[in-house]
């Protein structure tokens, strides 16, 4: 890709200022106050899409935010990429802790520090920069589409009918995604795998309704103790689920990719360090990367009952809750897995209490085979730009939708993240590296010219 690095550095601070007008919109799609934000998003994606080269680019509703989507065709006979991306972003509370407005971008340490810096509106708007790059220079080797969603952090409920209704539209050979990290800054890594996630509201009901602690303490059963002896029951001593048959389609990596895997750096007293923790915790018998990429996990999102405000109370509540998640890996089935997990917390209620499991979202894992062509093609894209060979990474988080794009398109997904465990993003203080940021816009055109190479021969 001829002057891509100039082509950057002559235009780094507009790609900024650019960017900068998609964060300081709040596309918060888990709040309801900001349905308006979330079109004004879109229909500024809209807008830098056709200022990029597009020939063509809309807003389309569906039954929830909307989608964008974008197209440029150079050759129905060339191979075609589809870039996915996301413009919601996580809500921001607690605002007291974010050093800065989480919506008003700040550039400071060489990082970018808002709502959205790294995910995924940074990440994304790096395929716009790279893609006018080579529009403009004449250097677009293949065919590109757009799409970019408004609840991928609410579990993408809408674009699963979007895709099923637009199959023509979306038809591509691979799904570009830049949604996820990297090892550090220095050393690149693409994402083989992604868990899959199932996610429960748990109510638990004792008496018909609270109780004085005095009188009934003892004799009536206290949901919040039941709650949280079920939820202990959960584990054994080993850290491993005790669900029956939770582990029965779990897909044991090649002891291949698992040797590749090993390779990544990880200090284990600087992971215990930063996280303030004495030891690390998890499924005995795998590593700290091994837990959290190739192995299931089950943990409580959120737990409640009872008093909770200031003072005391002396109540014996009439109810508990819990929000139980689980990040699922390869050959897992959510919806088996869903179905399973309610079956099996209702039947261990003891009868002093009533519990109802009620299903939230879910979502599919997802494995990229390092064998195939856009693996080979991200893999050479990276080692140009920085010197050295990717690691293939099992990502301990999810994107549901990415499984369900194999599912209902058929078009398998390469996961280009150039993000760092640092960025914290979902919480107060995200940022992105400005390094990573114009890093990714220089490796991205790349990936274009290699994939349509081997997909040509």
């Amino acid at each position: 890709m001829k002057d891509v690095k100039k082509y950057i550095d002559e235009n780094k601070d507009r790609f900024l200022e650019e960017l900068f007008e998609l964060i300081r919109i709040p596309s918060i799609s888990a709040e309801a106050e900001h349905k308006d934000d979330m079109v004004r998003c879109a229909n500024k994606w809209k807008e830098f899409l056709l200022a990029a080269g597009a020939d063509h680019a809309e807003v389309m509703p569906t039954k929830g935010n909307p989608v964008v989507f974008g197209r440029k065709t150079i050759d129905p006979a060339k191979p075609t990429v589809l870039v996915y991306g996301h413009y919601d972003v996580m809500p921001v509370a607690p605002l007291e802790l974010w050093n800065t407005k989480p919506f008003e971008p700040v550039v400071k340490d060489g990082h970018i520090w808002a709502r959205g810096a790294d995910d995924d509106k940074g990440q994304s708007f790096m395929h716009a920069k790279a893609f006018e790059f080579m529009v403009r220079t004449g250097q677009l080797p293949c065919n590109v589409k757009f799409m970019l969603e408004g609840e991928e952090e609410i579990g993408s409920g809408s674009l699963y009918a979007f895709c099923e209704e637009n199959k023509g539209m979306l038809k591509a050979d691979i799904i570009l995604v830049s949604d996820t990290g990297m090892i550090a800054q220095d050393i690149p890594s693409i994402t083989s795998g992604l868990r899959g996630l199932c996610y429960w509201d748990v109510e638990v009901t004792g008496a018909n309704h609270d109780l004085h602690s005095g009188i009934y303490g003892g004799a009536v059963a206290n949901p919040i103790n039941i709650l949280c002896k079920m939820i202990a029951s959960l584990h054994d001593e080993n850290n491993h689920i005790t669900i029956p048959g939770f582990y029965d389609d779990v897909l044991v990596i090649s002891d291949e990719e698992r040797a590749l895997m090993a390779q990544a750096p990880f200090d284990l007293d600087k992971y215990q360090k930063e996280l303030e923790i004495k030891t690390v915790h998890g499924e005995k018998g795998y590593s700290t990367n091994e837990r959290t990429g190739i192995r299931p996990c089950l943990d409580v999102c959120g737990i409640w009952g009872g008093h909770t405000g200031e003072g005391s109370k002396t109540v014996l509540p009439s109810k508990a809750h819990a929000k139980i998640s689980t990040r699922l890996v390869a050959n897992q089935d959510f919806e088996k897995i869903s179905k399973m997990f309610k079956e099996y917390f209702e039947s261990i209620a003891p009868n002093c209490v009533t519990v109802k499991v009620t299903p939230s979202h879910g979502g599919a894992s997802y494995v990229s085979p390092l064998e195939m062509t856009a693996y080979k093609a991200a893999e050479k894209a990276y080692q140009t730009t920085y010197g050295k060979r990717p690691i293939p990474t099992r990502s301990g988080g999810s994107i549901p939708i990415v499984a369900g794009f194999e599912k209902i398109l058929g078009i398998k997904s390469i996961l280009m993240g150039f993000g760092l465990g640092s960025d914290a993003i979902h919480a107060p203080n995200e940022n992105y590296p400005l390094f990573n940021f114009y890093r990714g816009i220089e490796t991205i055109p790349y990936f274009y010219e290699y994939f349509t190479e081997m997909s040509e021969k």
